[in-house]
């Protein structure tokens, strides 16, 4: 099997509201600059392209569309997308790859959540029969995964404020696109009021607009790019049932599982990105990953700090390359999720390649 290698990662600013902006002029400067750090000029320097969005978003059948007239229509590309975060599509991408079908993909994902009710609009993922009918929010179903493993004495308050805080740390020292960083002491975020219960703000991540893109290639069109590359030497992806009463909602045995598939216990893990969109799911994650103290844990801030909703899976991915690049990490993993409570988890092992 071929190896897959990253060659680019670009993202946005996570904003609160990108006001006027479309979703075409979103993509559009991120796709710009990940052209010119892998030494590009367009999409169609690329065999194959995949994106992530969900049309939910937008409250429009086949809304994706508009966001491929950031590429360019001529010449025609080979182009596909995934109703997913751009993760998926990532995935998609390496798949395609591995078949001999390309040897290059560019991957990019955007979302502009700021127009609608983003919890209520993600209910719609719910199983249709019982759940979604009655429009239960993505917050108070998180809200209800965190009072069980707080009445279960698997998790304190506290520790999900220091979740919180090291976030901002990071993203104030680390992460220049992030939408929320600076210096919150535990003390800080546990005098906040509950907003749904357990949960304060400080433990929800907010609402971003945004996009981030990928570059990927074998390893051996990386060499002849000539660029820094990093090798996914793993990866895979799996989701449990949506039933949420047959779902042990304080563990995630998808992750464990994908982890396992992925190689994550095959060497030292230097630094992890996780998609946890709530506080307490970033102890959830790191647990399930078996992920030790001397892993540096979301040193961006991970989505507390700003969540590019349909892009923050592929986010985590290239942060992780990121790191390895700036010669920070040699090995990582990244993680992203999709659904209610962690239901559906994807994992990837992010390694120094030879010029890294």
């Amino acid at each position: 099997m071929k190896e897959i290698a990253i060659v680019g990662y670009q993202q946005s600013d996570a904003v609160s509201d990108a006001g006027a902006c479309n979703e075409v002029e979103l993509i559009m400067p991120v796709l710009g600059r990940v052209y010119e750090q892998v030494g590009i000029s367009s999409a169609q320097d690329v065999d194959f392209v995949c994106s992530g969005s969900c049309d939910y978003m937008q409250g429009a059948a086949f809304a994706f569309v508009m966001g491929v007239d950031a590429l360019g229509a001529v010449p025609p590309i080979k182009e596909s997308h995934v109703e997913m975060d751009a993760a998926w599509a990532l995935y998609e991408s390496i798949l395609k790859i591995k078949m001999g079908h390309a040897d290059s993909a560019l991957v990019y994902g955007f979302g502009k959540s700021s127009p609608g009710e983003l919890p209520i609009v993600l209910s719609q993922q719910l199983d249709p029969y019982y759940l979604a009918p009655q429009w239960i929010d993505t917050i108070s179903l998180a809200a209800m995964q965190a009072r069980m493993m707080l009445d279960q004495g698997l998790i304190t308050e506290r520790d999900m404020a220091e979740v919180v805080s090291a976030s901002r740390r990071n993203a104030m020292e680390n992460n220049p696109h992030a939408q929320l960083k600076g210096e919150l002491s535990v003390d800080d975020v546990l005098a906040q009021d509950t907003f749904v219960s357990p949960l304060r703000k400080a433990d929800i991540c907010p609402i971003s607009d945004g996009a981030s893109a990928m570059v990927i290639a074998t390893v051996e069109k990386a060499k002849a790019w000539g660029k820094p590359y990093a090798v996914i030497s793993g990866i895979d992806h799996i989701i449990e049932t949506h039933n949420m009463g047959m779902r042990d909602l304080t563990d995630s045995p998808s992750t464990r599982k994908a982890a396992e598939r992925a190689g994550v216990s095959n060497g030292k893990v230097d630094v992890a990105e996780l998609y946890a969109p709530f506080s307490h799911q970033e102890i959830i994650l790191s647990r399930a990953l078996g992920l030790s103290e001397d892993t540096s844990v979301n040193p961006s801030g991970g989505v507390l700090a700003g969540n590019l909703m349909m892009a923050s899976g592929l986010s985590r991915v290239g942060e992780v390359f990121n790191r390895i690049i700036a010669g920070e990490a040699e090995r990582g993993v990244a993680h992203a999720t999709s659904g209610p409570c962690l239901q559906h988890n994807l994992v990837a092992v992010v390694e120094k390649g030879e010029k890294a």
